[in-house]
């Protein structure tokens, strides 16, 4: 039995197996909530992708732009996923900015002096009357 050849398939089930969500009905959630655009446009989960669309997809604070390069049906390994489509160059190279700003970021638990508060300072908390501003341990 030969391959089936696909001319078109639904969006959802496109980014599912290009691996850009983890289950269709996130995908549907996705679109849904306008995170993902077919060629600039606002579309719904059932809209048909083809080989050459330009999807612009919002994942969290990134936004990338792909060319559709191949449709397929199943959902295979990463990658093989990886070459059903092709990121822009000012998408990819965004992306990287993105990536290097977040390695550079100081570490947020770099900024606390100590760990776990001790029982006397859970103690001086207890004893803190955080309805008003004077603390009762504080020498005046």
């Amino acid at each position: 039995m030969a391959a089936e050849v696909l001319e078109a398939m639904r969006l959802d089930k496109w980014l599912w197996a290009a691996r850009f969500y983890k289950t269709r009905a996130l995908a549907v959630d996705e679109i849904n909530l306008g995170r993902v655009r077919v060629n600039g446009q606002p579309v719904k989960p059932a809209r048909d992708v083809k080989p050459g669309d330009r999807l612009s997809i919002r994942q969290g604070v990134l936004e990338r732009e792909v060319d559709v390069l191949k449709l397929s049906s199943m959902r295979g390994p990463a990658p093989i996923a990886q070459t059903l489509y092709v990121e822009t160059e000012s998408s990819r190279l965004k992306r990287e900015a993105v990536a290097e700003a977040r390695r550079l970021a100081p570490e947020p638990a770099a900024t606390l002096s100590h760990g776990r508060p001790t029982k006397q300072d859970r103690r001086r908390l207890a004893d803190w009357n955080r309805w008003s501003a004077e603390h009762p341990h504080d020498p005046e």
